[in-house]
């Protein structure tokens, strides 16, 4: 797979531990919207930390040609042993930076990321289904609504919405 342009010029790389502060920035006003993510709208950045690091296998971001981050994503297990061969993803994008092709540029590195690590399949457990613009980036790049999950997600300022759950198996072969 060849990963698309996107509109600026854009650096992928290992998350190292003096970008933080910066990846705090772009999880920080995501994760207090509560409307993409299921995390507490009052979490506390030690608590941000140890889910987007912590909790992870590979941490990844995205820095612009003048060094500052613009996205960010993880990668891990999506559960535990005879699951495991099967990868779980989160991504966030500068909101400057929306729709201009940078979440799909970081699905696409993550795709190839995830392969490079012997995974089989990418799951996405809760694709909340309000979300329309992530919903269409994952379906562009090949993942299928596999399940709807009815009321999963508390939204902020919707109430109950539906979550999606979305699949793409990654080898040729059928999925595991």
């Amino acid at each position: 797979m060849q990963l698309l342009p996107v509109a600026f010029p854009l650096q992928i790389r290992p998350f190292e531990a003096p970008d933080w502060p910066a990846v705090w920035e772009l999880l920080e006003p995501v994760f207090r919207a509560g409307d993409t993510f299921p995390h507490d709208p009052a979490i506390t950045e030690a608590q941000a930390r140890a889910s987007w690091l912590e909790q992870t296998q590979l941490v990844m971001v995205a820095a612009e040609a003048a060094g500052s981050l613009v996205g960010t994503y993880y990668i891990k297990p999506n559960t535990l042993c005879l699951g495991a061969h099967v990868a779980n993803a989160g991504y966030v994008v500068a909101q400057r930076c929306r729709r201009q092709g940078m979440g799909t540029h970081l699905c696409q590195h993550s795709l190839q990321t995830a392969r490079r690590l012997g995974y089989r399949a990418m799951q996405f457990n809760l694709v909340v289904s309000t979300n329309l613009a992530g919903i269409s980036c994952w379906q562009t790049n090949g993942f299928h609504v596999v399940g709807i999950l009815p009321g999963a997600l508390r939204h902020k300022r919707l109430g109950d919405v539906d979550a999606l759950v979305m699949f793409q198996t990654l080898t040729e072969e059928a999925p595991p």
